[in-house]
């Protein structure tokens, strides 16, 4: 009886705020995230902590952190949203125009800079009650566990070996190639692989220590190693450094070709082959077979198909290295 009268004292909001609280780590962040006035939160917390007979979060120097209980409550509460998400739209079959359901999307800033803007756009003109959450992919993301907790429906990025545990689609691949200022010597000169090892290079600052790019992988592979002298977090704004400055962006063609027409830059080859950057989406087992998840996946590849065909802007003229 016991457990009967526990049970029937929680419902699914409640399960909600136990899920997002015990992510998010913060009453204050959570109520953002669920829409809610912080006070609300802080009495569902409430409620949730004489339920469980446990404090759940606790302060931890600045911040807060789960309890053990929170942690063993992290994955059942994650499992009970997600089936109460499909529990009658995947019965009745997804249908866009109605579907008041979100879609969440992790994103690495190396795509195509029109990639997000059009994919979103592509998601509300079809599905316009849907909600759509972007997350980024850092140093912090444990995309593995976004992916199977139901925090994330799917990962886009490019992997020199994508993990062959999940469920893999891939996008498009892509030309390495420099993205410099229209002043640079290179543009006037060309270069051999010598002057662009020598060149100063920016880019992106490492997932974690001692993590290398793509780009340094191979070459670290070829014995060589090129001169980096700018790091930066935010891909999308290398393109303005590089504008302003004599330094050399090494990386997608499709992603160097939308600064052409916007900054005072040129596209040149690189002097050193590179395998080609390979583009996918990733998804969990537990989204497989989801009309809404499948739905999802489409528009990421059809958008994926549609920049592939738009024309490119003019290109510098390939220079004799």
């Amino acid at each position: 009886m016991r457990d009967q009268a526990l049970f029937d004292k929680i419902d699914l909001h409640l399960i909600r705020v136990l899920h997002t609280v015990l992510t998010e780590r913060s009453v204050s962040r959570a109520a953002i995230r669920l829409g809610m006035h912080q006070p609300a939160v802080s009495a569902a917390l409430k409620r949730l902590r004489d339920l469980a007979g446990d404090p759940l979060l606790v302060r931890s120097g600045a911040g807060m952190v789960p309890t053990d209980a929170g942690l063993r409550m992290l994955e059942p509460s994650a499992s009970i949203l997600r089936a109460a998400e499909v529990l009658f739209t995947d019965v009745r079959g997804f249908d866009p125009q109605t579907s008041t359901g979100t879609f969440r999307v992790a994103a690495s800033d190396y795509l195509d800079p029109l990639f997000l803007p059009q994919l979103v756009a592509q998601i509300k003109a079809q599905a316009p009650l849907c909600h759509i959450e972007i997350h980024p992919l850092s140093a912090d993301s444990d995309y593995h566990a976004h992916l199977a907790q139901g925090q994330v429906d799917v990962v886009i990025g490019n992997w020199l070996k994508p993990p062959e545990d999940l469920h893999l689609g891939k996008l498009f691949a892509d030309e390495v190639v420099c993205l410099v200022s229209s002043d640079h010597p290179a543009v006037r000169r060309g270069w051999t692989a010598q002057s662009w090892l020598a060149a100063e290079h920016i880019a992106p600052t490492p997932t974690h220590p001692g993590a290398r790019g793509v780009i340094d992988e191979h070459l670290a592979e070829l014995g060589l190693a090129r001169n980096i002298t700018a790091r930066c977090p935010h891909f999308g704004l290398i393109p303005g450094m590089v504008a302003s400055s004599l330094l050399v962006l090494t990386t997608g063609r499709q992603y160097c070709e939308r600064y052409l027409e916007r900054l005072p830059v040129k596209v040149l080859e690189c002097p050193i082959d590179f395998p080609q950057l390979m583009y996918y989406q990733l998804w969990h087992e537990r989204a497989h077979a989801s009309d809404s998840a499948r739905w999802l996946r489409e528009r990421v590849k059809a958008v994926a198909a549609a920049l592939r065909r738009l024309p490119a802007p003019g290109l510098a003229p390939a220079l004799p290295h």
